[in-house]
C-alpha cells in the first residue's frame, strides 16, 4: 500500500524554563503583560504530522510518500527522511521562506508558552494531488494549511481516492462545515479521545453516526491505549508497556505510522492496534518526534515481549 502523508513539516524549538510562569505573571497586569524568561536549554528537532507519520510507516518498510512545503532550510531535514526510505520528491521548497516553526517555553510545571509560524506551510494549498506521477492507496489528510485540507478533502473525493482523515489540533479552528465534509467523506478517521470530543460537539455526531459513514473510527487514549471501531465490532487496544517516557511529544504521529503498516500489511484490527501502540512506545521512549529507530526485526522482537501474534508478524520480516 503507497500512502501519501499530506500535511505539516516544521521545526520544533524546545526550550526549558526553571521556574515557574505563574510566578511571574500578575493577573492584575494582564492588559499591560510583558514577560521574558531566560531558560537553561532549548533543542531543535524535527517534526510536522505528516514527517512523523511517514517516518513512522517507512520503519516498518512501507511506501511513504510526503506531499507538503518546506523553506529553503530544509535540506538536512530532507536528507534525514530519505534515509529510512520515505519518499521525499513531493516536497516542495519555498525559496524565501523558512520551514514551518513551532516554538515552546516549557516550566517546571509542564505549563507551556508556544508560538507556531507556519512560514512554507501557507503555500501547502497550491500542492494537487492530481499532479502526482502516481495514484495513492491512501491518502492521510493531518493538521495542515487550513486551504490545504479543504483541497485535499475536496480532491480525495472528486478523484474517488481513500483517505484518512486526521484534524486534531485544527478542530478548533476550523468552520464546521469544512468538518463536516471531511469527517463525512473519510475511509478512516484516527484522533485523541479529546479532539473525538471536540468533533461530537462541533458536529452533533456520535461514535454510530461516524461509523455509519466511514469505513475505520480509531480513537487513541493516550495511557489508557486506543479503540479501533471497524467492521462492526470494537477493537479496545492496551498502551504498550514502558517504563520510560521521555516526550509525548510525536506519539499519537508514530500510532497512526504504525496502525497502517498493519492496515497495509492486512493484520487484524487487533493486530494494527497493537502495531501502532508499539510504534508510539518507540517515540515516547525518546526527546523529538523523529529520533527513535528500529527495524523490524527489532520491532518484532519487541512486539513478542509482551504480545502473542501467532506468528502474523513474520509478513514484517519478509518485506
Amino acid at each position: 500500500m503507497r500512502i501519501v502523508f499530506s500535511g505539516s513539516i516544521a521545526f520544533d524549538y524546545l526550550m526549558t524554563f526553571p521556574g515557574y510562569f505563574k510566578d511571574h505573571i500578575l493577573p492584575d497586569e494582564l492588559d499591560s503583560l510583558s514577560l521574558s524568561f531566560l531558560t537553561d536549554s532549548m533543542t531543535r528537532q524535527r517534526g510536522g504530522t505528516a514527517a512523523n507519520g511517514a517516518y513512522n510507516y517507512a520503519l516498518l518498510m512501507g511506501k511513504a510518500t510526503v506531499l507538503g512545503t518546506a523553506g529553503h532550510d530544509f535540506d538536512k531535514y530532507r536528507a534525514h527522511l530519505a534515509s529510512v526510505g520515505v519518499d521525499t520528491s513531493e516536497i516542495v521548497e519555498i525559496a524565501d521562506e523558512f520551514t514551518a516553526s513551532f516554538f515552546a517555553n516549557t516550566d517546571l510545571s509542564n505549563a507551556q508558552i508556544a508560538s507556531f509560524y507556519p512560514g512554507a506551510m501557507a503555500y501547502a494549498a497550491q500542492l494537487k494531488l492530481s499532479d502526482l506521477h502516481f495514484t495513492p492507496d491512501l491518502v492521510v489528510i493531518s493538521p495542515d494549511d487550513p486551504g490545504a485540507m479543504r483541497a485535499r478533502v475536496r480532491e480525495c473525493q472528486e478523484l474517488n481516492i481513500p483517505y484518512l482523515y486526521d484534524p486534531s489540533q485544527q478542530i478548533v479552528s476550523m468552520e464546521p462545515e469544512d468538518l463536516h465534509a471531511g469527517v463525512t467523506g473519510a475511509h478512516m478517521i484516527l484522533v485523541n479521545a479529546y479532539e473525538f470530543r471536540l468533533i461530537e460537539k462541533k458536529l452533533g455526531l456520535t461514535e454510530e453516526d461516524i461509523t455509519d459513514k466511514c469505513a475505520v473510527l480509531g480513537i487513541t487514549r493516550g495511557k489508557h491505549g486506543a479503540v479501533i471501531l471497524a467492521q462492526g465490532t470494537r477493537n479496545e487496544t492496551p498502551a504498550f508497556p514502558t517504563e520510560n517516557v521521555l516526550d509525548p511529544t510525536g506519539a499519537g504521529d508514530a500510532f497512526r505510522g504504525g496502525f497502517l503498516r498493519g492496515v497495509a500489511l492486512d493484520l487484524s484490527w487487533e493486530l494494527c492496534g497493537l502495531v501502532g501502540a508499539l510504534a508510539a512506545t518507540y517515540c515516547l521512549e525518546q526527546v523529538g518526534t523523529q529520533n527513535h529507530y528500529y527495524t523490524p526485526s527489532a520491532f518484532v522482537d519487541h512486539f513478542r515481549i509482551h504480545f502473542d501474534d501467532e506468528g502474523e508478524l513474520d509478513v514484517l520480516l519478509e518485506q
